[in-house]
């Protein structure tokens, strides 16, 4: 059994320690063997460090900001601003941020028929399975992250930035665990599964 599952925790504090090429390639390379629907493969990783990273950074404030004191485009989302500070300060910390993109999707705040959202969907939890299996193989490795969704409150400037008009999705926060947290609850079997054997 992969102990990773198992050890697999949320990071919020990091070391400041590098991390080699080989390694982010490793946890890309572990991402890229996901399935997926359709064998799409919908997945696209833009690796930020350094100089490039605080770049990244700062458009994200600036879309927290906007939310908060200018034109809201998640208005009834305002209560996690909080949060996405939050999250944005433990982004600062860590030496990689990976980006997720769906190359086969487009902005969110587009409406789209119904056999788009499906394929939306499917493509989504193909992305998901690949962050999955890159979060594994980093706890396999030695290595903490964190799955980050905030980028949410500043898709219109992060997309802009990036240059792309493919669909946010989120980042991955990569780095060398400076706490091993307690792992949180997770519901029991009897409460999520019921058998119609």
């Amino acid at each position: 059994m992969n102990n990773s599952i198992y050890n697999r925790k949320s990071i919020r504090k990091y070391l400041d320690k590098q991390i080699s090429k080989e390694l982010i390639e490793q946890i890309i390379d572990a991402g890229r063997m996901a399935p997926s629907a359709k064998n799409r493969q919908p997945w696209q990783y833009i690796v930020f460090g350094g100089e490039r990273k605080t770049e990244f950074l700062e458009y994200m404030w600036k879309g927290i900001l906007r939310e908060e004191k200018e034109k809201s485009l998640l208005v009834n989302s305002k209560n996690g601003l909080a949060d996405a500070k939050n999250t944005w300060n433990i982004m600062q910390q860590a030496p990689i941020l990976i980006v997720v993109l769906n190359n086969n999707a487009k902005t969110p705040f587009d409406v789209v028929d119904v056999d788009d959202r499906f394929v939306e969907i499917f493509d989504t939890l193909s992305i998901g399975a690949s962050i999955e299996n890159m979060l594994l193989k980093a706890t396999e490795i030695g290595l903490g992250t964190l799955w980050v969704a905030n980028t949410c409150y500043a898709y219109k400037e992060l997309t802009e930035y990036l240059e792309t008009t493919q669909q946010l999705v989120g980042a991955i926060v990569l780095g060398y665990p400076d706490e091993n947290p307690t792992p949180r609850t997770r519901k029991s079997l009897e409460d999520i599964v019921e058998y119609r054997l």
